[in-house]
């Protein structure tokens, strides 16, 4: 097995490849991994820190939902036919929205497309839509690549683009993706589309599958039915679209009431309804939609009587896949990590200040929607926005709030969905950063240079630049040091919004030392569950010892995501290190991690989980089988490749880790973690010049981490490539001049070359950072020996 420490070549232990599926998989990453072995070198001695219970702990912890007075029995889900007599505005402001119109079997009144015979090609495939018997159907490459008749059962979506619902054996229903494009009357292949059927990404594979993939968010009271053994489906929904109870709850007792004699109906809290949607905080509203317009993890099925959003999905961050650097929208991310950046939210603008809940329209045409809050004397003039409403004729965007405030980005190829985090445009930001700014969005000044705009700003606004956290995310991502105290900053910021905090949090597994470790164990007491969970889940990646008593109290913790991190966590532990009332608490949170990953087993990332689990519980046959699966179901689905090769390493087959690890450089070249961990294991199996080159690639891709450099100069210097054995090994010293491994290797290449002198001064440096150890003062003694041996 890989080794650490610089007696032992190659030393170091190779970091856990963090990079997702080059692909959008489903964010289901609630395990991001177990407590490897493979992470970076803990250096650093434990720094014992007192844990006070957390504040929420302490409070008393939120009873079941009580059922009405006089009511025993739950309420149930009636459709909204038992709604319209007395809410009959509101149906017919949700009758043929996006929310009605979500999804419908396949008749002549809800299909869109044009199936007349009509022939589509996509990369020398064509496909064709066609009628038989009043039914509809496309002739297309299926599962095992031969081509062959599909009957359309459902519809999916009405605007801007209609998909279409295809049934499988097993349950299962998937989702075209050449689809509709309504405004132009054609059809269309979606961006993911692609002809190859052993592809996750193929239509009849498991990212286009309704029933994991979609169905939550386009039915009313669904219920996925994944059976795990037998890798089927019996999904069952109350209604097919997204009706009344889908966010008022189940209404049987509600109808019962309102059915009753005006003077017969008893005084009732929100009228037996199970969700409160009247007279709600902006953050209350908000969980309610964010259930499905937010790029989330989902663990179990939805229930309405839930009390924290964290209970059945955890909310993704600003992780570098899905956010710019300054945490605009890069991929479909939906609505709720943008708007919780945003200011409106942070000052109670709620959905429905902007959207008709029920029709889903705005509630204002352009500016006027703004100018329902903001002044229009102050806002609505050219001394604010500087732009013309027509330029050459034609209406310009310049003076439209949205379009400077909330620029669009287009997914599904067609479908422009605007930013959330409503901020204001900086280009200035732009020419420093990787991010995108309004100004030079498609449609507005997308001819002219970044330095163009920010200049024009400048003008107008003048040079003053506002601080970001872009500055700090972008350092991170990149591995530069200097953002490691700008993190910590960042993640105690108490005004900065939980998710940024949280991606604060999660940032600094690369940086694994005493500050971050005491930045972590402070979050395990936020009062925000997002930022517990990922304090735990960070600490997890940490290669020191767990210290099981500053999370066995998580096990307690009110909301579930949290407890079952916690449980993960601590999986592997010695039974012993925890109470006996904790071990029955642990073993309940266990449970219901495992249930919510086997919920979850239909994606490679539940699948992937279930083997962290199994590995942690020292369950091979079952983590290795688990592992397996999930490279069954995507066989590009990175961190099972990764962690099985992992596994294959310790238990001694590394013929098969390498092969693993030589499989990902494949799919993904640009994946410099894998390029490490090759070539330590290429090293470990003495094949040194290979694992120079694969060192080599990780170092010149990861230019900002040490230990890379460092075992590559502990390998050159093996072979006695001394210059690039120094270059190396003084970058390493270089990015962290602190860390005594770093010291020890260039002391003892300095002294090696005899160039005593600077070999002195490394010692003594040693000396000073470690008092407690006596290799400085050694080497220094050794040097002197030496040098009056030859003098």
């Amino acid at each position: 097995m890989i080794r650490t420490g610089i007696q032992v070549l190659p030393a170091g232990i190779a970091d856990t490849v963090s990079a997702d599926h080059v692909n959008s998989s489903p964010d289901l990453t609630l395990n991001t991994n177990l407590k490897h072995r493979w992470m970076l070198a803990g250096l650093l001695s434990t720094l014992v820190i007192v844990l006070a219970l957390p504040a929420y702990y302490l409070m008393s912890v939120k009873p079941d939902p009580m059922l009405p007075d006089g009511l025993t029995q739950p309420p149930s889900f009636v459709g909204r036919d038992a709604c319209i007599s007395c809410h009959k505005t509101e149906y017919d402001q949700w009758r043929n929205s996006d929310h009605d119109r979500a999804m419908a079997p396949a008749t002549v009144d809800t299909v869109l497309g044009d199936f007349n015979n009509v022939l589509f090609e996509h990369g020398g495939v064509i496909s064709r839509f066609f009628k038989r018997d009043n039914n509809f159907y496309v002739n297309t490459r299926g599962p095992d690549g031969e081509k062959a008749d599909f009957q359309i059962t459902y519809t999916f979506g009405a605007t801007p683009l209609q998909q279409y619902l295809v049934s499988f054996p097993g349950g299962r229903l998937q989702c075209l993706t050449i689809a509709w494009n309504v405004e132009k009357r054609r059809w269309y292949a979606l961006p993911n589309h692609t002809n190859d059927d052993s592809d996750w990404l193929h239509w009849t594979n498991g990212a286009q599958n309704w029933n994991g993939m979609c169905a939550e968010c386009h039915s009313t009271h669904l219920r996925k039915g994944y059976d795990l053994t037998t890798d089927t489906f019996n999904t069952t929904w109350s209604e097919i679209d997204v009706s009344c109870e889908a966010c008022h709850g189940p209404g049987s007792h509600h109808v019962a009431w309102a059915e009753k004699p005006d003077m017969a109906r008893e005084k009732t809290d929100n009228y037996n309804l199970i969700v409160k949607t009247r007279d709600i905080t902006p953050g209350a509203q908000l969980a309610i939609c964010a259930r499905c317009h937010s790029r989330r993890a989902l663990f179990t099925d939805f229930s309405h009587d839930v009390d924290n959003m964290m209970d059945y999905m955890i909310p993704s961050l600003l992780t570098e896949n899905l956010y710019y650097p300054d945490g605009q929208i890069l991929d479909e991310v939906y609505v709720y990590g943008s708007f919780t950046q945003s200011k409106m939210y942070q000052r109670n603008v709620k959905c429905s200040d902007c959207h008709n809940v029920h029709s889903l329209k705005l509630k204002a045409n352009g500016n006027a929607l703004c100018l329902q809050c903001h002044r229009k004397d102050v806002y609505d003039t050219k001394d604010h926005h500087f732009h013309k409403p027509e330029y050459k004729g034609k209406p310009s965007k310049g003076d439209d709030c949205i379009s400077c405030h909330m620029p669009q980005s287009p997914y599904m190829g067609i479908d422009h969905r605007a930013d959330h985090s409503i901020r204001i445009p900086r280009p200035d930001i732009s020419r420093k950063y990787p991010v995108p700014n309004s100004c030079n969005t498609a449609g507005c000044h997308d001819d002219k240079t970044v330095k163009w705009s920010a200049e024009w700003t400048a003008k107008w606004y003048g040079l003053r630049e506002r601080p970001h956290y872009v500055t700090v995310f972008a350092s991170a991502r990149n591995g530069d040091p200097e953002a490691h105290k700008a993190l910590i900053q960042l993640a105690e910021d108490q005004l900065q919004p939980p998710v940024v905090r949280a991606t604060a949090v999660s940032l600094l597994r690369g940086f694994p030392d005493d500050s971050s470790y005491k930045l972590l164990i402070s979050s395990l007491s936020d009062d925000q569950a997002l930022i517990r969970h990922t304090a735990i889940s960070t600490l997890s990646l940490y290669s020191r010892p767990l210290e099981t008593e500053k999370i066995a109290p998580l096990l307690y913790d009110p909301v579930k995501a949290v407890r079952m991190q916690a449980a993960m966590s601590l999986a592997g532990v010695c039974p012993d290190s925890v109470s006996a009332a904790q071990r029955i608490k642990l073993k309940a949170a266990l449970d219901e991690y495992r249930n919510a990953m086997e919920y979850s087993a239909d994606f490679p990332a539940g699948r992937y989980n279930l083997g962290n689990l199994y590995d942690a519980l020292r369950n091979t046959g079952q983590a290795i089988k688990n592992y397996k699966e999930a490279i069954r179901i995507d066989r590009q689905f990175i961190p099972a490749l990764n962690n099985l090769a992992m596994l294959y390493n310790r238990t001694g087959n590394n013929d098969e880790a390498l092969k693993l690890f030589q499989e990902i450089i494949e799919i993904r070249p640009d994946l410099f973690d894998a390029a490490y961990s090759l070539g330590l294991l290429l090293a470990e199996e003495k094949r040194y010049t290979e694992a120079v080159i694969y060192l080599k690639k990780a170092a010149g891709g990861m230019p900002g981490r040490p230990r890379v450099y460092y075992n590559l100069g502990l390998l050159q210097q093996m072979l006695k490539q001394h210059s690039e054995a120094e270059a190396s090994l003084f970058r390493a010293l270089e990015l962290d001049p602190e860390n005594y491994d770093y010291l020890l290797s260039v002391a003892d290449f300095l002294i090696r070359r005899k160039r005593y002198d600077e070999a002195i001064e490394v010692a003594r440096k040693m000396s000073e950072l470690f008092p407690e150890r006596t290799t400085g003062v050694r080497i220094l003694e050794y040097i002197h020996r030496v040098k009056k041996d030859e003098g």
